[in-house]
């Protein structure tokens, strides 16, 4: 299981939401590219990048500050937020992000998805945010009709790889993942399925690793790294064990 590093882009700064609520904001780095940096000295193999400004605006507004990033790190970068157009995720991709997140596009431009899962097969990522069960777009302030797996499952037959799937009530409150929504995600598609929002201790990695059978790939880890409630060394040890003990098996 890949343990992925969050870093949520606001007004040029790293900062964490609660329950996606702008007015819960809390500011954890100023530059976000030290964030970035710091992760992958501590052994990531691949960063979370959001541009908050983007999901709520429809636009990415800190494309600079993720090209920054790109070009410090070498580790793989995956970015969302904000791309709702092919022109805008091609020009992602040619910036040498590795893989783009389509969120609020899954539900009003499935066609777009289509296309740019064919360019670009294995780079395309949708992020399945959702309230419960049923997704929501557009910074998460509108509801969508479909619900979670029913939009994983169409997904999946556009050729997505991989899908992020938030809990929002989870999102950024350290009280655990939903276990439950996960294994019932992750049951119902042959898409691998990276976990967010929630995650607060080793005990929910350990939680998360048991869902690893399942199609549960990797984990998104936020507010519980920056305040120090989990440390990303052990974090990576846990899973790395764990995994090892399951191919074991």
């Amino acid at each position: 299981m890949q343990i992925i590093p969050a870093v949520d882009i606001r007004g040029g700064k790293c900062v964490r939401l609660v329950h996606g609520d702008l007015n819960r904001e809390t500011v954890y780095e100023q530059d976000p590219v030290a964030a970035a940096c710091r992760w992958e000295a501590e052994g990531a193999t691949r960063l979370h990048l959001v541009d908050l400004d983007g999901a709520f605006d429809g636009k990415m507004k800190n494309a600079a500050v993720i090209e920054k990033i790109v070009h410090t790190v070498k580790i793989p970068v995956q970015v969302g937020g904000g791309i709702r157009t092919i022109e805008t995720a091609e020009n992602l991709l040619q910036l040498g992000v590795s893989y783009i997140i389509l969120g609020t596009v899954a539900v009003t431009e499935p066609k777009m998805v289509a296309t740019l899962c064919e360019r670009y097969p294995g780079r395309i990522i949708v992020g399945i945010d959702a309230r419960d069960g049923r997704v929501a777009i557009k910074g998460w302030v509108q509801e969508a009709e479909f619900k979670a797996i029913e939009l994983a499952q169409q997904m999946a037959k556009l050729g997505i790889e991989e899908i992020v799937y938030t809990d929002i009530k989870k999102d950024g409150t350290l009280k655990g993942p939903n276990i439950q929504a996960l294994q019932e995600m992750a049951t119902s598609t042959t898409v691998k399925i990276i976990a967010s929002g929630g995650v607060s201790s080793l005990e929910d990695l350990r939680a998360l690793l048991a869902l690893q059978s399942l199609g549960v790939s990797g984990v998104i880890i936020g507010q519980a790294l920056y305040t120090g409630r989990i440390q990303l060394r052990e974090a990576l040890n846990l899973v790395t064990s764990g995994s090892l003990q399951e191919k074991e098996n």
